[in-house]
């Protein structure tokens, strides 16, 4: 009895249930790393390939695609589509109404500070006109008295109506000799006037037929051409901003009923527009000079 083996205690070595638990830990750590890391697709495609040569137990499979997994521990390597759900498809619709609402508020924002900057430069313009006309009307003062001459101001537009009595000998399109320094004084202001010049002649409605004139609307464009012939002898008004038309008896002032409304029909305007061209920009150019 001597030989035989003592009896070995029952159950396991107290350090066998600490080294299980070891290698417990150990094993989820590295899964927990090897779930985090990211997959080089195709060096594992390669590794595939050389266990698949290895081994000779991988299926092969046709892949059309690179593979695009990420992690080694999913079930399939191409991404899947995500089902959408009330959650998201509320809040992507809601995510495009606040933006249609931003985009139409930001838009109606630029329009009104549009709208107000031509407002607020047209209010300049006007003013700019007004003061511009009451230096021609001082200027022009005894003329306007004598009733050769009236000056007056609609929105950005200066209006200088010069009567035929004094300027014009009746049925004739030839200046006075003693008109020209009235149309000199006339040209000094508007050469530093911005904006174009229309020069328009008008006639009563009695009719006309001579050698020079077939009708009044050769009359009424003639005179206008003479005026401006007579302001280009300063060289310091550019020809480019006139604008010549000849209306006849088409745009009365009052009826042409009586010799003093006819007389007062006849004449010839020059009209200083600043105004036409605010949308495109011109009235702004001005605005900074």
């Amino acid at each position: 009895m001597s030989d035989e083996c003592p009896k070995c205690p029952t159950g396991l070595p107290p350090w066998l249930a600490t080294f299980a638990d070891l290698m417990s830990l150990l094993m989820c750590f590295f899964v927990l790393l090897l779930s985090f890391a990211e997959i080089d697709a195709v060096r594992f495609k390669k590794m595939a390939e050389s266990m698949k040569d290895a081994f000779g137990v991988q299926r092969e499979i046709a892949v059309t695609d690179v593979v695009k997994g990420t992690s080694v521990i999913m079930q399939e390597f191409s991404p899947g589509k995500p089902e959408p759900t009330p959650i998201q498809e509320l809040r992507q619709q809601t995510t495009d109404v606040e933006k249609e609402l931003l985009d139409s508020e930001d838009e109606s924002r630029r329009e009104l500070d549009i709208d107000a900057v031509k407002a607020a430069l047209q209010a300049k313009l006007e003013q700019e006109v007004r003061e511009q006309a009451a230096e021609l009307q001082e200027m022009l003062d005894e003329e306007i008295s004598e009733g050769l001459l009236d000056v007056e101001t609609e929105e950005t537009k200066i209006i200088i109506r010069i009567q035929e009595k004094g300027s014009f000998p009746s049925g004739r399109a030839n200046l006075n000799p003693g008109f020209f320094e009235v149309i000199s004084k006339i040209t000094e202001v508007i050469a530093t006037t911005p904006g174009k010049i229309i020069v328009a002649g008008h006639t009563d409605n009695i009719p006309i037929s001579t050698r020079r004139f077939r009708s009044n609307w050769e009359l009424s464009s003639a005179r206008a051409v003479t005026v401006v012939h007579a302001m280009l002898s300063n060289a310091a008004i550019d020809e480019g901003r006139f604008l010549i038309q000849g209306y006849a008896d088409s745009r009365p002032l009052a009826a042409n009923d009586t010799s003093e409304n006819r007389a007062q029909n006849r004449r010839v305007e020059l009209v200083i527009q600043r105004g036409k061209d605010v949308d495109s920009g011109e009235v702004i150019r001005a605005g900074k000079q």
